[in-house]
């Protein structure tokens, strides 16, 4: 069995510190047994190796996620890119036929997608490595794993099973976010959460694309995935697919989608500088600024701040946080690479067209940056500590603490560290705002 993980997502719901190459799934809050913080794709990828998963497992996701997953999990993770976001249905079928025809597995291999982020105890993934027993077994098109819900939710999709109990049930349907007396109504008819999880045999979607008329060779699919319908695999595969069976798990699994979900799992109220009064209650406070922030007679409040902003939110109230920032449409003014990360310090557009903008830069000892070009701005780079390699135009300079580094329009440059190096890059010119690249 093959596992797929699908890593997208925008970074609205827990904003301010989520953006747009820093989803959800990359934000360290979560706490290990020994007190170290992690994220929920690490969490989850520590999980699949603790059930020998991971060495049979792929990520999909866009080039924006590249550098803080091989920052977070290493070079080895393999990847497959998608060239663009567009939902759920084409990022499952670009993962098969890159297992196809990239990879040579044949039709008969059973692939497996999770979301990367759902919380769960490690229990949950031997029940994932049940679905292969269970798709070889039987001669479903789909297998689902349902959650057997601890309470009528509004929020989530139900499988509703035919009658009869067993190993696995054949799914009758879905009802996809009922009301609560609804939620009630299903659970009495023993109908599960929907996790999201799909096991399918190779051979399956590969018919189902062709006889869509999609092409399955793989470079021949990249060309056309601008032109794919956006749509979610939930809408097109499953909810069309008539021979599904599903296995029931019951233990933990929860959607830290939201921030009252996802405070619930952290393990201390405050993560930075800050303090919580001793009158508040089920309060939390992320800070990732350098100032502190005090949270003063509040309860059931979330207080997160981060350079791209302050959010002050009742917990019940935080769902709706996507809706109310939808317009936002600032750069992130933090990212986390394979190198290391930087902050924007500061932004300002000046009165004759020019822009000047103001980075701390953090390089790990032994990282360097690419060798670039840029032809619309000049930079002023001061080391504020550490030593490294600096190139300008094919010259080698050594540079340590407190060396200014100055770079014209037009010139070629790259640095490396030869231990953790920090240094301040002013920027001054027109379209700083990067693409692909950090600089």
């Amino acid at each position: 069995m093959k596992v797929i993980l699908l890593s997208g997502g925008s970074g609205k719901r827990l904003w301010p510190l989520s953006n747009d190459t820093r989803a959800k799934q990359f934000l360290k809050v979560l706490k290990t047994e020994d007190g170290q913080l992690e994220s929920m794709v690490q969490r989850v990828w520590r999980q699949l190796s603790s059930v020998g998963l991971s060495k049979e497992s792929f990520i999909v996701t866009g080039k924006a996620q590249i550098d803080i997953l091989q920052s977070q999990l290493g070079y080895d993770v393999p990847i497959i890119i998608e060239p663009e976001g567009r939902d759920t249905f084409p990022a499952i079928s670009l993962a098969s036929i890159y297992l196809s025809g990239v990879v040579g597995l044949g039709e008969e291999e059973v692939v497996t997608v999770l979301p990367v982020d759902s919380y769960v105890d490690d229990k949950f993934f031997e029940k994932v490595k049940e679905l292969e027993k269970i798709v070889n077994q039987s001669d479903a098109q789909l297998a689902l794993i349902g959650i057997k819900p601890t309470y009528p939710s509004t929020k989530y999709g139900y499988i509703v099973p035919h009658e009869g109990d067993g190993n696995y049930f054949w799914v009758k349907g879905f009802v996809e976010k009922p009301s609560e007396h609804e939620a009630v109504k299903l659970i009495e008819r023993n109908a599960l959460w929907n996790a999201g999880i799909f096991a399918f045999r190779l051979g399956f979607l590969l018919d189902l694309l062709k006889a869509k008329g999609y092409p399955t060779e793989h470079e021949t699919f990249l060309k056309q995935y601008s032109m794919l319908r956006k749509i979610s695999f939930d809408y097109e595969v499953v909810e069309k697919t008539k021979k599904i069976i599903a296995l029931s798990y019951n233990g933990e699994w929860k959607d830290l989608g939201t921030w009252n979900t996802l405070t619930e799992e952290m393990g201390d109220l405050v993560l930075g500088k800050g303090i919580i009064s001793c009158d508040c209650e089920n309060t939390h406070l992320v800070n990732e600024l350098h100032i502190p922030v005090v949270v003063l007679g509040l309860s059931n409040v979330v207080v997160a701040a981060s350079p791209n902003g302050i959010l002050v939110t009742d917990k019940a109230a935080s769902p709706r946080l996507k809706d109310i920032i939808h317009d936002f449409n600032y750069r992130p003014m933090y990212e986390e690479h394979c190198w290391g990360w930087y902050r924007v310090l500061d932004y300002t557009m000046l009165g004759n067209g020019q822009e000047v903008l103001t980075k701390r830069v953090f390089l790990l000892a032994g990282k360097n940056l690419s060798y670039q070009v840029h032809y619309r701005r000049s930079e002023i780079w001061t080391i504020i500590s550490g030593e490294g390699e600096f190139v300008l135009n094919g010259e080698l300079h050594r540079v340590r603490e407190g060396d200014v580094l100055q770079i014209s329009a037009k010139a070629e440059h790259t640095i490396k560290a030869n231990t953790d190096l920090e240094f301040i890059v002013v920027q001054r010119g027109t379209e700083l705002r990067e693409g692909t690249s950090p600089f």
